[in-house]
């Protein structure tokens, strides 16, 4: 069965409760979007791991980054051509993955992960 994309309805019904955790609009697609920061980066590659077997069971792959402690999610339905539901659920399954981490809200902010950081100490 083809996913449908979300009504004008639904996206103001379901989207503020994604928004209150992190989740923006990706610029320029019809998509959401969420950066995690982690404590290190053996952290942010569990997180990976579990969202990868979540996405595998679910069918429903997230377009992502990883830059050593901080990992960058965007999801959209591609054979939708936009926001679907699987994108909601999969987003709610991601946010309970990763409890302790640090939202990064300002996705324009300049993000530095960890090993940048700690390259700028003398």
């Amino acid at each position: 069965m083809a996913a449908t994309l979300l009504s004008e309805d639904e996206r103001k019904s379901r989207l503020p409760e994604l928004e209150s955790t992190g989740w923006r609009a990706a610029e320029g697609q019809d998509a959401i979007r969420k950066i995690w920061k982690f404590r290190n980066f053996p952290e942010a590659f569990a997180f990976m791991a579990r969202a990868a077997l979540a996405a595998e069971k679910a069918d429903h792959h997230p377009d992502w980054s990883n830059r050593y402690n901080i990992v960058d999610v965007t999801l959209t339905t591609h054979s939708a051509r936009g926001l679907t539901a699987l994108d909601l659920a999969l987003a709610t399954k991601l946010d309970k993955f990763a409890p302790g981490a640090e939202v990064i809200r300002d996705h324009g902010a300049d993000i530095r992960c960890l090993c940048e950081i700690r390259a700028e100490k003398p």
